[in-house]
């Protein structure tokens, strides 16, 4: 475990450090603000379209594998939303604190880290993991919430829903990757050089923008958070892990990718849900704060002891 801390230590030191240059207020928000842009919008899109774009849709695409995500996310969503509803909350914050529970920094932390860690093959099942999570998770809350509000689920929104879905970078630059590939096109060398440099700045601009995020958020209902975060960094993995390991036959490599993915803290676009629907930002902004303080240890953990 030791030698995977280590490992880890220069990530979450980029993150600290963000998170000093926020505090500190040498970083302010909207700087903050706009770092986030550019690797949502840039950085970011261009790793996961080159990585999506070197590999084969039929060699990734696995159905079984994401069965057992699915049924093990889903479990914990609607466990912790019954102790949700059992606390006497409003089904809106019972979504949000679910979502609190199945959704990891997959894109900001995952994809950089584990391919570091786990090897350049990881990124598949990462990113298996992360369309998972964007298509089926980050529809629910939407539905729910305005749902709940409105009383129905209107058509117009399922259609806000699709257009979130399609306007989102992550989405784009992975179906672009993949259609690329399907043409079985080759990467012109100066296309591929700039993608390559461009995506090179993800992960050090991504980990300082979580850290800098971080420092603007406020620490509040703790008891709350802390049972969240234990769903997030324990039950989530664990659930994640019998799919993986004891009911559908998952090849062991793929399986640990996947575990590890569910190991991670809780996701920044929660708290940017809850801040636009006004619906428990605090108790998100807590959580996010305690599970990637604790993943510092968790995650390693989780790693060592996949092997």
């Amino acid at each position: 475990m030791l030698a995977i801390f280590l490992k880890t230590l220069p990530f979450f030191g980029l993150i600290a450090t963000g998170y000093f240059a926020g505090r500190t207020r040498f970083f302010t928000d909207e700087a903050t603000a706009y770092l986030t842009k550019f690797v949502f919008y840039f950085a970011l899109s261009a790793m996961l379209f080159r990585f999506a774009a070197n590999l084969s849709l039929g060699d990734v695409l696995n159905w079984t594998f994401i069965w057992a995500y699915l049924c093990a996310s889903t479990l914990v969503y609607v466990l912790t939303t019954v102790f949700s509803r059992l606390r006497g909350i409003s089904w809106e914050e019972c979504a949000v604190e679910a979502q609190c529970a199945v959704i990891g920094n997959v894109g900001f932390l995952g994809v950089p880290m584990l391919t570091l860690l786990l090897g350049p093959q990881a990124i598949g099942p990462v990113m298996m993991v992360l369309a998972v999570d964007l298509l089926v998770f980050g529809s629910v809350i939407v539905i729910v919430i305005t749902g709940t509000r409105d009383g129905r689920i209107a058509p117009g929104v399922l259609l806000s829903v699709g257009r979130g879905l399609v306007r989102n970078p992550m989405i784009v630059s992975i179906g672009a990757g993949f259609a690329w590939s399907a043409l079985e096109w080759p990467i012109p060398v100066p296309m591929n050089e700039f993608l390559d440099l461009l995506g090179a700045a993800a992960t050090p601009c991504a980990l300082f923008a979580i850290g800098a995020s971080l420092a603007s958020k406020s620490a509040e209902r703790l008891s709350v958070a802390l049972w969240l975060s234990g769903a997030k960094l324990i039950l989530h993995p664990a659930a994640v892990a019998f799919m993986a390991l004891v009911v559908f036959p998952i090849e062991p490599y793929a399986a640990s990718v996947m575990i590890a993915c569910a190991a991670l803290p809780v996701a920044g676009n929660v708290y940017i849900l809850a801040r636009h629907y006004g619906v428990a930002p605090h108790r998100v902004s807590t959580t996010i704060l305690l599970t990637t303080a604790a993943s510092v240890v968790t995650v390693s953990a989780i790693i060592a002891w996949l092997g």
